[in-house]
C-alpha cells in the first residue's frame, strides 16, 4: 500500500478500466468438488453420503442446465455477478443497514501526534478534512496510482464511489446514487455535509476555484458547533437511516410530502462529498485497546452518522476520529486506502497545519431546517430506540497483540493472513469444542468490477491440526506437520479465490439463474449441509483482513450465534477487532480475541521447538 502514495504517475486512475478481464464463470465440476471438501468438517460419514449424492445429482441434471445459462449471461455481461450481487448482498436486504451491513473503524493518529487530548477537535477536524478533501481531488484529477499486483492493474471502480454516494432506501429494493464526476467527466458535487447535536448543516470547501485551507475549514466547523452548543438540538433527522428499510423508505416518502423542499434538503445530503459528524463525547482509547472508540463508531449516536453515506468522518471532543461507511458501493479496502493517505499526510506534516492562516471572505455553512411533524418525530424516537436496543446488545473488543508480528512470522516463512486464520480456527475450536465455518473475503480486483469471493477458512487440514493441538499424545513435531499442511492448504485456495475460481459466488449465481427461470430451488441449496457448512451467509466466523496499514476496521457478526473477526497486520503487531451478540449465551468476543492470542504463541512455539 505505501507503494500506491509514493509513485508519482502519469497513469490516470480510471484508464485500465476498459482492458480489464472479465470475471470468469468457474467450471462446474471443480466447484462441487470444492463445496464438497469445504463441508466435510461438518458432517458425519452418513450426512457427507447423502450431501455427496445430492451434489452428484446436482451436477448431472439441473446444475449442468443452470451452468449452461449462468455462461450465456457470463457472455453478454463483463461482470455476469455485479449487478446480482449489490442486490442479493444488500439493496434488497430489509435489515437496518446501518447496524447490520455498515463497516467501520477508528483513525489510527492516536499512535502518533494526535494521543487524545479535549480542546483539539475543530482544529484537528479541519486538518483531518482537508487531507481527505486533497484525497477527493486526487481522484477528480485521476491522479491517485492505479493499484497493481505485480504489473497486473487491479479494477478502481469503487474509488468512484467512496465520494458523493448515497443508499436510497426502496419500500421492497434499495438504490445506489452516485453524483461524482472525474474534471474529464464533467461538474461534481463540491460541498459536505456537517451534522452535530440533532441538526444538518452544508457549506462548500471550494472557494474561488480553490480548496479552502484548514483555517477557512475550522471557521466554518467553529460556527456550527458554537451554534449547536448554544442552541436547542435539532430533530435528529439522520437517525431515519438507521431504521428498518422498507419503514425508512415510507417515512423517506412521507417527508417528502410534507414539504416538497424536504426533497431538495435530502438531496443535498446525498449528493454531498461526505458527512462529518460532531461527536460530543470522549471516547477512551490507546495503541493497545480501541476498544470504546471502535463500539462508538460502529453502535455510537444514530442522529449524528446518514446510514446511508458511502463516507462518514467521525470526531469526537477529545480529537479522536473514526469512519462509518455503507457496504453496499464500497468494500472495506478501498476506504482503508483513503484511511491511509490522510495517516501517512498527518505524519509527514506532524500533525500541524504549515500554511497561511488567512482566512478568506468566505459565506457561512447553511443549515438544512426540514419540515417535520408529530408523525415524523415519532418516526425519529422508534427509529432512534430500536437502533440502540440493538447497539446495546452488541459486545465489541478490538486489541493489539504486540509479543510479535509479520516480521516474524514471514522469517518463519508463513504467511501472516494464513497465520491469523489459523490461529482463529484455533481459539473458536478451544472455546466451541467444535469446527467454525469461516467466512473470510479475498479480493476479485484483477476482473472488471470485481468485488469478493470467499475463502472458507476452515477445512479438514485445519481441523485435523486443531485436534492434534488439543489432542496431549500428539507430538510437537506431528502438531507442527499438521499446521503446515494447513497453511499450505488455505494458501492454495486464496490463491484460486484472486484468480476467480472460488466457488460460492459461482453457487450464488445458479441458484439465482434458477429464481430467475422461477425453477424450484435445488436441493443442493435445501440439504442441511449447505447452511451447517456456512452457505446462504450463514458463517459463524465472519472475517477480513483490513491490509498492512495502521487502519483498523469492525462489522458485527454474521449470524447471531457467530462473530465478527477483522484484523491488520503490521510488523511488529497484529490488531484485531471481534464483535459477538450479548444476547446469544455462548458467544464471547473478549474470550475469543484473548484465545486467539494464546494460539499465535502457541503457533510460533510450534515453529521455534519442533525442528523439521
Amino acid at each position: 500500500m505505501e507503494n500506491h502514495l509514493a509513485k508519482s504517475t502519469e497513469e490516470r486512475t480510471f484508464q485500465y478500466q476498459d482492458s480489464l478481464p472479465s470475471l470468469p464463470v468457474p467450471s462446474l465440476e471443480e466447484s462441487l468438488k470444492k463445496y464438497l471438501e469445504s463441508v466435510k468438517p461438518f458432517a458425519n460419514k452418513e450426512e457427507y453420503k447423502k450431501t455427496e449424492e445430492i451434489v452428484q445429482k446436482f451436477q448431472d441434471g439441473i446444475g449442468r442446465k443452470l451452468h449452461q445459462k449462468l455462461l450465456e449471461r457470463a457472455k453478454g455481461k463483463r461482470n455476469w455477478l455485479e449487478e446480482w450481487w449489490l442486490n442479493v448482498a444488500y439493496l434488497d436486504a430489509r435489515l437496518p443497514s446501518q447496524l447490520n451491513v455498515n463497516f467501520a473503524g477508528p483513525a489510527p493518529y492516536i499512535e502518533h501526534y494526535w494521543p487524545p487530548k479535549e480542546g483539539t477537535q475543530l482544529e484537528r477536524g479541519s486538518i483531518s478534512l482537508w487531507h481527505n478533501l486533497n484525497y477527493w481531488q486526487l481522484l477528480r484529477k485521476e491522479k491517485v496510482p492505479v493499484h497493481k499486483v505485480g504489473n497486473n492493474p487491479l479494477d478502481m471502480d469503487q474509488f468512484r464511489m467512496v465520494f458523493s454516494t448515497c443508499k436510497i432506501p426502496g419500500i421492497t429494493r434499495d438504490s445506489i446514487m452516485n453524483y461524482f464526476r472525474t474534471e474529464s467527466e464533467g461538474r461534481s458535487p463540491t460541498h459536505i455535509t456537517v451534522l452535530c447535536r440533532g441538526r444538518v448543516f452544508v457549506f462548500d470547501v471550494m472557494h474561488e476555484g480553490c480548496l479552502m485551507t484548514p483555517p477557512e475549514i475550522h471557521r466554518q466547523l467553529t460556527y456550527i458547533h458554537k451554534k449547536c452548543h448554544s442552541e436547542p438540538d435539532g430533530p435528529g433527522i439522520p437517525a431515519l437511516t438507521s431504521e428498518e428499510r422498507t419503514r425508512w423508505a415510507k417515512a423517506r416518502e412521507y417527508l417528502i410530502s410534507l414539504d416538497p423542499e424536504n426533497l431538495t434538503r435530502l438531496e443535498k445530503i446525498q449528493s454531498s462529498l461526505l458527512v462529518y459528524s460532531l461527536e460530543d463525547s470522549s471516547p477512551h482509547v490507546t495503541p493497545e485497546d480501541y476498544s470504546q472508540v471502535t463500539a462508538m463508531i460502529l453502535a455510537g449516536d444514530p442522529t449524528l452518522r446518514w446510514g446511508d453515506k458511502s463516507y462518514n468522518l467521525i470526531s469526537f471532543s477529545n480529537g479522536v476520529f473514526g469512519c462509518n461507511c455503507d457496504h453496499a458501493p464500497v468494500d472495506g479496502m478501498v476506504v482503508v486506502n483513503v484511511s491511509h493517505y490522510v495517516d501517512e499526510k498527518i505524519l509527514e506534516n506532524e500533525g500541524r497545519w504549515k500554511g497561511s492562516e488567512r482566512v478568506r471572505d468566505i459565506s457561512l455553512p447553511e443549515e438544512l431546517v426540514f419540515t417535520v411533524d408529530d408523525k415524523i418525530l415519532n418516526n425519529i424516537k422508534q427509529a432512534e430506540a430500536q437502533y440502540l436496543k440493538q447497539a446495546s446488545d452488541l459486545q465489541i473488543v478490538a486489541y493489539a497483540f504486540t509479543s510479535f508480528g509479520k516480521k516474524l512470522t514471514k522469517k518463519k516463512r508463513l504467511h501472516p493472513d494464513t497465520f491469523i486464520q489459523l490461529a482463529l480456527q484455533l481459539a473458536y475450536y478451544r472455546l466451541h469444542g467444535r469446527p467454525g465455518s469461516c467466512y473470510e473475503t479475498a479480493m476479485t480486483r484483477y476482473f472488471y468490477h470485481g468485488r469478493t469471493e470467499t475463502v472458507r477458512s476452515c477445512t479438514v487440514e485445519a481441523v485435523r491440526w486443531c485436534q492434534s493441538m488439543q489432542d496431549p499424545s500428539t507430538s510437537p513435531l506431528e502438531r507442527q506437520r499438521k499446521m503446515l499442511q494447513a497453511f499450505a492448504k488455505h494458501d492454495k485456495m486464496m490463491k484460486y479465490c484472486l484468480a476467480g475460481k472460488g466457488f460460492d459466488r459461482h453457487l450464488l449465481g445458479l441458484l439465482l439463474i434458477a429464481k430467475e427461470e422461477d425453477l424450484p430451488v435445488p436441493e443442493l441449496f435445501t440439504d442441511p449441509l449447505f447452511s451447517k457448512s456456512g452457505g446462504g451467509g450463514n458463517f459463524v466466523l465472519s472475517t477480513s483482513l483490513v491490509g498492512y496499514s495502521r487502519v483498523l476496521g469492525v462489522v458485527v457478526p454474521m449470524v447471531h450465534n457467530g462473530y465478527g473477526f477483522f484484523y491488520h497486520i503490521r510488523d511488529d503487531r497484529f490488531n484485531v477487532a471481534s464483535t459477538a451478540w450479548k444476547s446469544c449465551p455462548e458467544t464471547d468476543a473478549e474470550k475469543l480475541v484473548q484465545l486467539v492470542f494464546h494460539s499465535f504463541q502457541d503457533m510460533m512455539q510450534l515453529m521455534n521447538t519442533a525442528h523439521l
